[in-house]
């Protein structure tokens, strides 16, 4: 939905299109970047690194390297060529949302556990973005352990954006951490959509529209609006402009974790299944000529590894009882 008004302003996007509410395709270059990280997840069994994560992107390379953005093809190049172990191939790399966009599949297997979900994305993340980049990295540790909390059935929209911010560095994360603030009081102070929109141009717009510093608080602030709906937060993205499809795909990932399936709109839903992989006019679609993923299937696989990880951590539960259990004997 943020595809055609990406790179816009706000105000351009209500002269060429009024208020956008529908979308037509199924994906941009944010979906294919997540399709790399669940092959990546699955192909690890459910925990994965930037070394699984950096094998996931070669595997793909045939299917997505032309929707790779700058600092993407950067780290390709270098894993690729061997110039940089994996760990290290996010150092240099310039500003983007490249990971934040794409990093919900960690938040969904560390379902519930937050701070699990922050401290798994920043090795991950790292594949893309450290060093002097290293506030996108903590961009996506905010969004994973977002969408973590969003998942747990007793929380509320307070509790998902505090959790964003919560589990990064306390210093080495500064940054991320102001500028999530930031975002967040404006919005409550605006109290609605239109004011805040406004506010934030004024104040915390980047030089470039991709910047995490940019993307990652305008997300947080428009789950807050949206009470965490993921019809009202997807069409919010969608009019906001600047990189509206990369904040799409965050508070869509969100918002969806929080609300549930119930909380989408079964149209869209129907309508992405029907047109997925298809050709779509968009330049950044996803490309359509190799075979694609079956969503229901992925869905499924995803759940596996949910489930395999809560029997996990029920195993060394166990442990510990049996060990603190001897102990006290």
């Amino acid at each position: 939905m943020g595809a055609p008004t990406e790179d816009l302003t706000y105000q351009e996007i209500e002269e060429r299109f009024g208020f956008v509410s529908e979308f037509e395709g199924s994906g941009t270059d944010d979906s294919a970047i997540k399709l790399v990280l669940c092959d990546a997840v699955l192909a690890s069994e459910g925990y994965v690194t930037a070394d699984e994560f950096a094998e996931a992107f070669l595997r793909n390379k045939d299917r997505y390297y032309d929707l790779f953005f700058i600092p993407v093809k950067n780290m390709f190049h270098k894993v690729e060529s061997k110039l940089e172990l994996p760990v290290y191939a996010g150092l240099g790399n310039m500003q983007s949302s490249s990971s934040a966009m794409s990093i919900s599949p960690m938040g969904m297997i560390n379902a519930c556990d937050p701070r699990r979900a922050a401290q798994e994305t920043f090795d991950v993340a790292g594949l893309i973005h450290g060093g002097v980049s290293t506030f996108c990295r903590d961009g996506a540790c905010a969004m994973a352990a977002a969408v973590a909390e969003a998942m747990n059935p007793g929380t509320d929209v307070e509790k998902v954006v505090d959790a964003a911010s919560r589990y990064l560095h306390k210093t080495s994360s500064w940054e991320m951490r102001e500028n999530i603030e930031a975002g967040l009081s404006m919005a409550r102070a605006a109290g609605s959509y239109e004011k805040f929109r406004e506010e934030f141009y004024r104040k915390m717009l980047r030089n470039i529209v991709s910047d995490s510093r940019e993307t990652v608080p305008c997300v947080l602030a428009l789950f807050y609006l949206a009470g965490g709906d993921p019809v009202t937060a997807i069409r919010y993205a969608a009019n906001f402009g600047r990189d509206a499809d990369t904040i799409g795909a965050m508070v869509g990932a969100l918002a969806g974790a929080y609300a549930g399936v119930d909380g989408l709109n079964p149209d869209w839903v129907e309508k992405v299944e029907s047109t997925y992989g298809q050709k779509q006019e968009n330049s950044k679609a996803v490309k359509t000529d190799v075979e694609m993923p079956d969503q229901r299937v992925l869905a499924e696989q995803l759940m596996g590894i949910i489930e395999k990880r809560r029997w996990d951590a029920a195993a060394v539960q166990c442990g510990v009882d049996r060990l603190m259990a001897g102990c006290e004997k």
